[in-house]
């Protein structure tokens, strides 16, 4: 989902354009655009959109306008892409990814290019942050100041982009370039000075000291006539050094109208250093840009192809960054199948991404990394692993600090890794085009966290596991969903024998089968289990059974230190909004854990609607299960804990901290 403000207001998913409606609706996104993840006066909305006496009914307008907007952005998909539209008393707030608005975008660009110490590295940053412009900013709003005022600001900083994109060209060399660029801005704002004085150099480096000249006699005229003004510094200062080199006779002809003379390098100040005072070593030193119609710029960050002084990974080993292999795996041939028929499929030309999903603590971690161990020689140029954090005790993971951890690990001088996430994600995918490389994102909140990370070309691979389907993944990049489930009795009374060993498991095998039930076949809570009877070696399987069915003990005895069930489940409903984890409560208290949307409905004390949203979402989730169409069923597990008060469940399950390895169900559920 990407927000337009760089020319008419839009939101788009994929290729399709979601309809918007009035001006005074496009009005209200853009004002809540502006200032997003910052709630919004209702007050503040009525004076933006009604330049004269606003009319009694106005706050009803606005809240109808919102109610709209509300709505076409969730038939949109905007909770994949964590957007939400909120209301707080008198205000409004846009909760979503800066990084979703095209003006964060453009800023981010803007602000990584360093047009004079690394013209190489902004020439493509400028311009992929100018080609975010589809026209005047804010096109479709009301004419009012607030909107008149922030349509300029905008257009203010395009236009500093557009001086700095001439200033890179300068420095490398390229002064056709920069003519080319600034001529058109100067056409459109010939009282802007920087702009005038950036084009005369550019004019007169590629020989054309006459045209310099008759653009700072133009200006000079209009400031004269227009504003009773002489030229300022910087226009003054341009003209001089253009007339101090002629003086000398230090100027080179142009070698033709392509600019030969400018591909020199030679300044006006003398030989091969540029006159905006920046250094830059003549062009012949200096990587050169791609040229309208070759293939394109450089990827943000990333050096022309055979700059010396280019991002690229230092000489050394592949990064293999993967935890250790999960300790006594067993089982998940099935998953682990499907996984290599998804990672390694190379008949799309696309790089194959799987997204392995589940309920807590049924070992999607563990599955993911045997399955990285094995196929480790599969990718030769290394293998890279993050803990997103979508399910733990803290915040989760910025894409912008993953991205660092994986071009250091690629071997990006630190200096070089860009700061944005959105020019560390091109150099990310710029850098792994052309590997064999496996990217493994554990534990992901959203489809948003994710897409970021996503490496290019058609020789890497991703596995990503979430407690969440991530269906806009499946949705925008076709990922391959592989769904773990709890393990039967068969394979879960096998993992208790490779903890325990075969014989004590054996010496009870009804007494196992009960501790799989007991343990709702999850591998962590069977793992806590064998760890709880490994500590005590004289208990038979059938004292710690009959310990579980005392169901106010459960959750504790199914926990080992740092490695809980319900340490788990908290990560879980902590993610919920208050409804949803008020009808997870309420549907705790069904006696078999199976019911239907209606009786879901009558426990809760919600619509028929409201109940099946919720349910819907529960289930992307993981917390309870749709076996059928209209049949949902919620883990006895699951039931004990979210029939706690939210205070307590700490004390029921042990351990408030998640699993090793911030999942809270790889690391502690390795089966």
């Amino acid at each position: 989902m990407d927000f337009s403000l760089l020319g008419p207001i839009a939101v788009t998913t994929g290729s399709a354009e979601l309809s918007l409606g009035p001006a005074k609706r496009r009005s209200v996104l853009a004002l809540l655009l502006l200032q997003p993840n910052t709630t919004v006066p209702l007050e503040q909305l009525i004076d933006s959109l009604w330049e004269d006496e606003p009319p009694e009914h106005a706050r009803t307008v606005v809240q109808g306008h919102v109610s709209r907007l509300r709505a076409t952005l969730a038939e949109g998909g905007a909770e994949a892409y964590g957007v939400e539209l909120t209301t707080h008393g008198s205000a409004y707030l846009l909760r979503l990814p800066e990084e979703l608005i095209d003006a964060h975008r453009f800023g981010e660009l803007v602000t990584l290019a360093r047009p004079e110490a690394a013209p190489g590295d902004a020439v493509p940053l400028l311009r992929e942050a100018l080609g975010l412009w589809r026209g005047p900013a804010l096109t479709g709003t009301v004419t009012s100041p607030p909107f008149a005022a922030a349509a300029h600001a905008l257009e203010e900083r395009r236009l500093t982009a557009v001086e700095a994109l001439g200033r890179a060209y300068g420095a490398l060399g390229e002064h056709e370039q920069a003519a080319a660029i600034l001529y058109s801005a100067a056409v459109n704002h010939p009282l802007r000075e920087g702009l005038i004085a950036g084009l005369m150099r550019a004019l007169f480096r590629t020989g054309r000291q006459s045209d310099a000249l008759e653009w700072f006699h133009r200006t000079r005229r209009l400031l004269s006539e227009e504003l009773g003004v002489d030229p300022g510094e910087r226009l003054r200062g341009a003209y001089e050094e253009i007339l101090r080199a002629e003086a000398a006779g230090r100027v080179r002809k142009a070698a033709g109208p392509t600019g030969g003379a400018g591909a020199s390098g030679a300044g006006p100040a003398g030989g091969s250093r540029s006159a905006t005072g920046g250094g830059a070593r003549p062009a012949a030193e200096e990587p050169r840009p791609a040229a309208a119609g070759e293939t394109g710029p450089p990827a943000p960050g990333a050096a022309p192809a055979g700059a010396a002084n280019g991002p690229g990974p230092r000489a050394g080993a592949a990064p293999r960054l993967l935890p250790r292999p999960p300790a006594r795996f067993l089982g998940r041939e099935h998953q682990l199948t499907a996984l290599t028929q998804v990672l390694t499929d190379r008949t799309t030309g696309e790089s194959p991404l799987a997204v392995v999903a589940g309920p807590a603590g049924v070992g999607k971690t563990a599955c993911a990394v045997q399955w990285a161990h094995v196929h480790a020689g599969s990718f030769p140029d290394g293998q890279l692993f993050a803990d997103l954090r979508g399910f733990g005790e803290g915040d989760e993971a910025p894409p912008a600090e993953i991205l660092r951890d994986f071009l250091l690990a690629l071997g990006t001088p630190p200096e070089r890794v860009p700061r944005s996430a959105e020019a560390a994600s091109a150099l990310f995918r710029s850098l792994v085009a052309e590997r064999r490389l496996l990217v493994v994102l554990d534990n992901a909140r959203s489809s948003a966290q994710v897409r970021p990370l996503l490496p290019g070309g058609p020789h890497c691979a991703t596995v990503v596991t979430s407690r969440s389907r991530l269906d806009g993944l499946v949705a925008t990049d076709w990922a391959r969903p592989v769904g773990l489930q709890a393990l039967g009795h068969e394979e879960g009374a096998a993992l208790l024998g490779a903890m325990l060993g075969p014989d004590r498991v054996a010496e009870d095998p009804a007494a196992a089968r009960e501790l799989v039930d007991l343990c709702d076949g999850l591998p962590l809570a069977l793992r806590a289990a064998a760890a709880q009877l490994t500590a005590r070696p004289r208990w038979r399987l059938a004292r710690l059974a009959a310990a579980l069915h005392d169901e106010r003990r459960r959750l504790a005895l199914l926990s080992a230190e740092d490695a809980g069930v319900a340490a788990a489940l908290r990560m879980s409903v902590a993610r919920l909004s208050a409804d949803d984890a008020r009808l997870l409560s309420a549907l705790a208290t069904t006696s078999d854990g199976h019911l239907n949307a209606s009786a879901a409905a009558a426990l809760a004390g919600y619509d028929q609607e409201r109940t099946q949203d919720g349910l819907d979402r529960l289930a992307e989730m993981h917390l309870v299960d749709e076996e059928a169409t209209d049949v949902y069923t919620i883990s006895t597990l699951t039931q004990l804990f979210a029939r706690e008060p939210q205070g307590e469940s700490g004390e029921s399950g042990g351990s408030g901290e998640a699993e090793p390895g911030g999942s809270g169900d790889g690391g502690g559920a390795r089966g």
